[in-house]
């Protein structure tokens, strides 16, 4: 079989009713970041907050009679299993999912809540697959496979569709490559409709898994990256096929540009958005040269994030752009010194977060004190600014 548009046009009548028509719609302000014309996709706003359950649903709704009494069954830790489980409820369809040992707590509850039978089986996905494909053949269940499966691409390829249609003149797209799904439908129905439009794949440099297929080496796909729904170590066979000629090229991503990506989305659109998620806008950051100038369509493909790691993005976001700064001081251990230095700073405008105050370092005179004072400012220039007054009486500081 060969995934064509009349496939992604016949999911997308299915589909219709069933989940949100999320809006596309341009950024005037990451536009001005990035240098390129930049229209979002908002697929966090479907109820799963992900647009795993288009091609879900997609799945579910081409099943047998006798398919959907007996039930379907998926090895996955994150949005394909919640929206499975949310539409599987909905259509009356039995869902089971095997998870690995590990997954948090959270993503187990929320696709229990969803009606769906949950095992935990195996340290990893690799391990859970394994699992899930034995209990397939023995429990007569139907594998739902989260991304090498034309009619789950098709129902992804949706998504191009509605682009499009929104807005018509969009000449590139850059797309997240985790399994390959999303890329798949997405390029199959964009270069259909408009042959000249360029896709560009997207990874997190710790999992070039398509790049690694694409260039014919053998990369190892490892490590603790932010982007974790794109984390996937080898990319489907159909997907790949699919996919391959049908995109330009593929950009891989180191793990800061994820993070401001999360920070921008959040701050500029006001969204949540996960590490995946966020990755056709770090694309944008981490090449600008590449979609200069250029119409880019960027689909927010997630939103689930755990908030403790959404919290720590946004600090780090905020150390990164020296709004936040640890400033060392070091001075004679007197009365009223740390109030004469918190004088100076806030006398310029600094907001003072937290301080340390040590007489105990070896690198510190006896007689000396030394103190680390967190202060929050509007931006380095300010920052400067109060580190140039305070230096200016006597009470050079060092960021540390």
């Amino acid at each position: 079989m060969t995934l064509t548009l009349d496939d992604i046009k016949a999911a997308a009548r299915r589909l219709d009713g069933h989940i949100e028509r999320t809006p596309c719609r341009y950024s005037m302000t990451l536009s001005a970041i990035t240098g390129a014309q930049v229209w979002v996709k908002f697929e966090n706003l479907q109820f799963s907050a992900s647009y795993k359950e288009r091609g879900a649903l997609n799945k579910l709704l081409l099943l047998s009679e006798d398919e959907k009494r007996r039930g379907v069954i998926a090895a996955s830790a994150g949005n394909h299993a919640q929206g499975l489980a949310y539409h599987g409820q909905r259509l009356g369809v039995p869902v089971t999912i095997v998870m690995p040992r590990g997954t948090p707590f959270v993503k187990v509850q929320q696709t229990r809540d969803f009606g769906a039978t949950v095992v935990i089986e195996g340290d990893g996905y690799d391990a859970a697959y394994e699992h899930a494909l034995k209990l397939e053949q023995e429990l007569g269940l139907v594998f739902v496979h989260p991304f090498d499966d034309e009619d789950v691409m098709a129902g992804q390829g949706v998504i191009a569709l509605e682009m499009l249609e929104d807005a018509p003149d969009l000449e590139i797209m850059p797309v997240p490559i985790g399994g390959g799904g999303l890329i798949s439908g997405v390029a199959t129905a964009a270069k259909a409709i408009k042959p000249d439009i360029r896709i560009i794949g997207v990874e997190p440099a710790m999992y070039p898994s398509f790049t690694a297929r694409m260039r014919g080496i053998n990369t190892p796909s490892s490590g603790q990256t932010i982007a974790e729904g794109i984390a996937v170590k080898d990319v489907g066979k159909l997907t790949y096929q699919t996919a391959r000629p049908l995109i330009e090229d593929v950009l891989l991503l180191e793990e800061p540009f994820f993070e401001r990506a999360i920070a921008l989305y959040c701050n500029v659109e006001k969204t949540v958005v996960e590490g995946a998620g966020a990755a056709s806008l770090a694309a944008l950051l981490a090449f600008p040269e590449r979609f200069r100038g250029k119409k880019c369509g960027l689909i927010i493909t997630g939103g689930n994030i755990d908030p403790r790691l959404l919290a720590s993005v946004l600090t780090r976001e905020l150390v990164r752009a020296q709004r936040l700064v640890s400033l060392r001081i070091i001075g004679d251990d007197r009365p009223g010194l740390l109030a004469t230095v918190s004088a100076i700073i806030g006398s310029h405008g600094g907001n003072i977060i937290e301080v340390a105050h040590n007489r105990l370092a070896l690198d510190v005179p006896a007689k000396g004190a030394e103190f680390d004072i967190l202060i929050e400012t509007r931006d380095a220039q300010h920052t400067q600014e109060i580190m140039d007054a305070l230096r200016a009486e006597g009470y050079p500081p060092r960021a540390v």
